[in-house]
């Protein structure tokens, strides 16, 4: 309905400020020119929405307009209730609780029908105490010094001023900002260790929300590379699941061959590749051969027989 997504638009532009016709007509499934006749009804309903032209423009509220009435029905309050069962699966704070509590109260029956269970995002015993220090310090907003090792296994002692905790590809992330190489940056929760909250303040405001954008934009403009496979009938599910790649060509008897783009520093997909064993052959690149020829070879070597290895002498 129309009204719907008026009452949408506008909490649309609260929410991420300036956007352009073209990324709401996108966003609402609707023409550029049915979203310029929905701004008109909003202004005329007394909803402030400036319109910019130019590289830069788009549509505004303007900031001395705020939502006074309530915007949040029923199926609204369904889901914020599954958000905030999810999160409490995944870390257990007793402010979480009381929030998801309140929430619930204002359910009057069903479900969304969605589930969150992230009970595997604090398997590691350490990992609820170093989410609750570190939602500590963003609170406070003091820096934070622990001792962290990188994906190349460096060892260095940083000194960060954090600005949230991200749960993403299966691990809890610091999102921070550090002053030596005055930049932002993500840093795997389970490489950080010695975790202590300094007695200095924060420098600069930190808006996690537009840093973590920020931060995947670059992660997305990293280095990548493109492995091809030829695989087994009976790894199509696996691939999809655990690989997110796109099947290139099928044969007759079942086999494909399998495209990936990755980042190679990144682990879970090489061990992924390693678990697939003999029902799996790299084509390219030519390096990622030679490494797993390489590790497999240190492996038989490793596991060979002492008597077997006498003989050779």
């Amino acid at each position: 309905m129309k009204i719907d997504r008026l009452l949408a638009i506008t909490i649309y532009l609260l929410n991420h400020g300036r956007t352009s016709g073209a990324k709401l007509a996108q966003r609402f499934e609707v023409s550029a020119r049915t979203i310029a006749r929905d701004v008109d009804a909003l202004c005329l309903a007394g909803i402030p929405v400036a319109s910019y032209y130019g590289a830069g423009g788009g549509y505004e509220i303007m900031d001395t307009f705020q939502m006074q009435r309530q915007a949040a029905g029923e199926s609204d309050y369904h889901y914020i209730v599954t958000a905030l069962e999810g999160l409490s699966s995944a870390y257990k704070d007793k402010d979480l609780e009381t929030t998801l509590e309140k929430m619930r109260s204002l359910v009057r029956s069903g479900e969304s029908g969605i589930l969150l269970d992230l009970g595997a995002a604090h398997e590691n015993r350490d990992t609820n105490e170093m989410l609750f220090l570190l939602n500590q310090a963003v609170q406070m907003k003091r820096r934070i010094e622990f001792i962290y090792t990188n994906s190349v296994d460096e060892v260095r002692t940083l000194e960060v001023e954090p600005a949230g905790v991200l749960y993403k590809w299966y691990n809890w992330y610091l999102i921070g900002y550090n002053p030596l190489k005055q930049d932002y940056a993500m840093f795997k929760v389970v490489r950080m260790d010695e975790l202590r909250i300094t007695d200095k303040p924060n420098e600069r405001e930190h808006a996690a929300a537009k840093i973590r954008s920020k931060l995947e934009e670059r992660s997305r403009e990293q280095e990548m590379i493109e492995i091809l496979l030829h695989c087994k009938g009976k790894l199509k599910s696996k691939c999809r699941e655990y690989l997110n790649g796109k099947i290139i060509e099928e044969y007759e008897n079942g086999d494909f061959t399998y495209q990936i783009t990755v980042p190679p520093k990144e682990q879970f997909w090489y061990g992924v590749l390693l678990s697939f064993g003999s029902d799996a052959k790299v084509l390219s690149p030519q390096k990622l051969i030679e490494r797993i020829v390489g590790q497999c070879s240190e492996l038989m070597e490793l596991y060979q027989p002492r008597e077997r290895k006498k003989d050779s002498l």
